[in-house]
């Protein structure tokens, strides 16, 4: 049954199981949205000694919206803005008491985060990350029954530990589904809460450093770097047929991230021109494949320039365009079997075959 399940869900989501995720290369927009987490939080009341205790929050909602760069060996930058909100829940005093509270706390600012796309073949790709910034913290009207009532802004500079996965959407070439975790610490304490209450006389309450949990759920996209994808089509299917005549095949190398013939190149395609006029040829087969360097959306768009490049040569070598198909196989179907991310020359190919 689990079995069942994966295959079902990799065909809502576009694409086999066995599709490698690969690391981000070039700009994308991130956003996520959530729930925060506050651990419990310290406060003490400067002016009156033994005035202190712990504030208890519930969870939230949270939201984070990012811009950055993926440098295609698994690491990026990112620089995030971020909005968490939590609603008060009670505190407990070092006197011995404590009482529910109402009201809530906004916490917003921004972080500065390196990413790392963690190397392993699977559908989805995990990654770490880890960053600095600054935060500022806003409690509004958080009250008791007693009729003390906090409000204010205070800031502090953050760090947070993030880590997370991702799931390239192949229907929308560009675009990931992100789960990420965050653990995010305010270093700092901060006085910038009065209460605005008799009781306290006005008095300022300090904050302690502030530790919280965020969970998200979002979509991530890749800019600029998302050409138009070119369905891959079926390999041939062979036709019975008494005695039929072997296909022959003729294969064209190129340089790496190349879609330029070379001289060689040129004689094999002539070469491939001139058979299919002497032979019972109906039907050119012109099929483009890359290496494993590069994304995957990127791969598919340079393994159909390289097909369109032959194909083109063909028509000028004065074979019929409409005996030609091209295809667009991307990554796949390499020649020689590597690892993601290997520059392999016998993988860098145009295959022509006629039939």
């Amino acid at each position: 049954m689990k079995i069942k399940a994966l295959l079902a869900i990799s065909s809502l989501l576009g694409a086999p199981l066995a599709a490698y995720a690969q690391p981000v290369t070039g700009f994308y927009v991130d956003l996520g949205l959530g729930t925060n987490i506050v651990q419990k939080t310290t406060y003490n009341v400067p002016a009156e000694p033994g005035n202190s205790g712990k504030f208890f929050f519930n969870p939230d909602y949270a939201g984070v919206f990012g811009g950055g760069y993926g440098f295609g060996n698994g690491l990026r930058v990112q620089l995030d803005g971020n909005f968490y909100r939590n609603s008060a829940h009670k505190f407990t005093s070092n006197r011995g008491f404590s009482a529910g509270m109402w009201g809530g706390v906004n916490r917003y600012g921004f972080m500065a985060n390196v990413f790392y796309d963690l190397p392993v073949k699977f559908v989805v790709q995990p990654y770490v990350g880890a960053g600095i910034g600054y935060q500022w913290e806003k409690f509004l009207h958080v009250r008791d029954a007693g009729g003390d009532n906090l409000g204010g802004t205070g800031g502090s500079f953050s760090y947070d530990l993030i880590a997370g996965a991702a799931y390239d959407v192949p229907v929308v070439p560009g675009l990931a589904v992100t789960a990420e975790y965050r653990f995010s610490q305010l270093v700092q304490t901060h006085g910038a809460y009065h209460d605005v209450t008799p009781f306290l006389s006005n008095n300022k309450v300090d904050v302690g450093q502030e530790a919280s949990h965020t969970l998200l759920l979002g979509l991530r996209y890749q800019l600029f770097n998302a050409p138009a994808a070119v369905a891959p089509a079926p390999a041939p299917m062979p036709v019975a047929a008494p005695a039929p005549a072997p296909a022959k095949t003729y294969l064209v190398f190129f340089d790496w991230d190349k879609a330029v013939l070379t001289p060689r190149a040129t004689q094999i395609i002539a070469e491939a021109a001139a058979d299919s006029k002497t032979q019972n040829v109906t039907t050119l087969n012109v099929s483009g494949y890359t290496d494993t360097s590069g994304t995957v959306v990127y791969n598919q768009g340079l393994s159909e320039r390289r097909a369109k490049a032959v194909a083109a040569k063909l028509v000028d070598d004065g074979v019929p365009a409409a005996e030609i198909e091209i295809h667009a196989y991307g990554e796949t179907h390499l020649l020689v079997p590597t690892g993601p991310n290997v520059r392999e020359p016998q993988n860098r190919r145009v295959e022509i075959v006629l039939n």
